[in-house]
C-alpha cells in the first residue's frame, strides 16, 4: 500500500508572526500596465483563487528606462480605486536593488527605498519588507538599523532576506532584536540548491517562513523539456500528473510545497485559468517515492 505525504496546510504563519499566508502566492513580477481595468481584474482573480500573499519588489517594472516601481505603483492605483482591497492580502515587497549599482542595503538607501515603496503603494504599511540581495558592502548592523527603525514606525511590520545565504541571514540577525520571518530563495525541482545549501534547514531551525520564488523553473516545466535533464523531470512529473488527473505545473508545485520547511510557492502567472491551475497542487498526493523520484530525475544521478 502507498503511504502517501501529509497534504500541505493551505495556510501557514509568517514566521514568528500572527500574520497568516497562504501555500501559493501571487509573485507581481509580470504585473504589467495594460490599462487599470485590466490590472484590477487581476489582482481580483488573483484574490478569487486564494492567493493571499502579494510580493512585489521596487524594482518590478517591463524593463527599461523610467520602469523602475512600475508594478507597485499599478498596484497602487488599484487599490486608490478601491482602498477595501487593501484587507484582503498580506503585502510583502523588495528593497535594495539599485540599477546600476547593484546593490545598496545601506540605513540611509533602505529607509528611503521603503518611503518610497508606500508612496507608490499607497498604504500605510508593508506586511513583509525583504532585502532583495545581499549587499556584501553593507555592514549587517546598517541594515538592522534600517529595519527595527522601519519596524519601529510602524512603517513595515515583518522583515525578511531574498537570495541569501545561511551565513548572511545569521549575521543579519545577530544584531535585530525580533526575529526575520522570512527566507526567499529559488527552488524548484530544477533548482535543488535550498536543499543542500542549508536554507531550508536554517528556516525549520529558526521557524522562519519559505518563499519559494519560481517554483516552475522559470516556466520551464510548464512547457515542453529543453535538454535530458529538464525533460526527464517533465517525465516523472508527468507519470504523477497523470495519476492523480491534474496539470504537471500542479504536481511541480505541490513537489515544493512536500518539504517540512511549508514552503508558499510564489506563482507569477497573470492569467486567471494558470492560478487555477495552480491551486490545484494542494490537493496533490505525493508519497515519499514519488517525491524521490522527482528529485532522482532532477539530480540526474542515483541518491546513496
Amino acid at each position: 500500500m502507498m503511504h502517501f505525504l501529509k497534504p500541505p496546510a493551505r495556510f501557514r504563519a509568517l514566521g514568528s508572526s500572527r500574520i497568516d499566508i497562504p501555500a501559493i502566492a501571487w509573485g507581481m513580477w509580470r504585473f504589467r500596465d495594460d490599462g487599470l481595468a485590466a490590472a484590477d481584474r487581476i489582482v481580483r482573480a488573483a484574490l478569487d483563487h486564494g492567493f493571499t500573499l502579494f510580493d512585489t519588489a521596487d524594482v518590478y517594472g517591463p524593463g527599461g528606462p523610467g520602469s523602475f516601481g512600475a508594478a507597485e505603483a499599478l498596484l497602487g492605483r488599484v487599490l486608490e480605486g478601491d482602498p477595501g482591497l487593501r484587507r484582503r492580502f498580506v503585502l510583502a515587497t523588495k528593497g535594495g536593488i539599485v540599477p546600476g549599482t547593484p546593490y545598496d542595503s545601506s540605513a540611509a538607501h533602505l529607509n528611503a527605498a521603503c518611503e518610497a515603496s508606500l508612496r507608490r503603494l499607497k498604504v500605510e504599511c508593508i506586511d513583509l519588507y525583504q532585502i532583495h540581495r545581499p549587499d556584501v558592502l553593507a555592514h549587517p548592523h546598517d541594515v538592522a538599523q534600517a529595519l527595527s527603525a522601519l519596524r519601529a514606525a510602524g512603517k513595515i511590520r515583518e522583515a525578511g532576506v531574498s537570495n541569501h545565504t545561511v551565513a548572511q541571514t545569521r549575521a543579519l540577525q545577530s544584531y535585530l532584536s525580533f526575529p526575520l520571518a522570512s527566507h526567499q530563495p529559488e527552488f524548484s525541482a530544477l533548482h535543488l540548491e535550498p536543499l543542500v545549501d542549508g536554507v531550508l534547514d536554517h528556516a525549520l531551525e529558526r521557524r522562519m517562513c519559505v518563499l519559494a520564488w519560481s517554483p516552475l523553473g522559470g516556466g520551464r516545466l510548464a512547457n515542453a523539456g529543453t535538454d535530458e535533464r529538464s525533460s526527464a523531470v517533465i517525465r516523472a512529473l508527468d507519470a504523477l500528473a497523470g495519476r492523480e488527473s491534474v496539470p504537471r505545473s500542479a504536481v511541480a508545485l505541490a513537489w515544493v510545497l512536500a518539504h517540512p520547511a511549508a514552503p508558499t510557492a510564489i506563482v507569477g502567472t497573470q492569467d486567471p485559468a494558470r492560478m487555477g491551475e495552480a491551486v490545484r497542487a494542494l490537493d496533490v498526493r505525493l508519497s515519499r517515492e514519488d517525491w524521490y523520484t522527482v528529485l532522482t530525475a532532477s539530480r540526474q544521478a542515483r541518491l546513496p
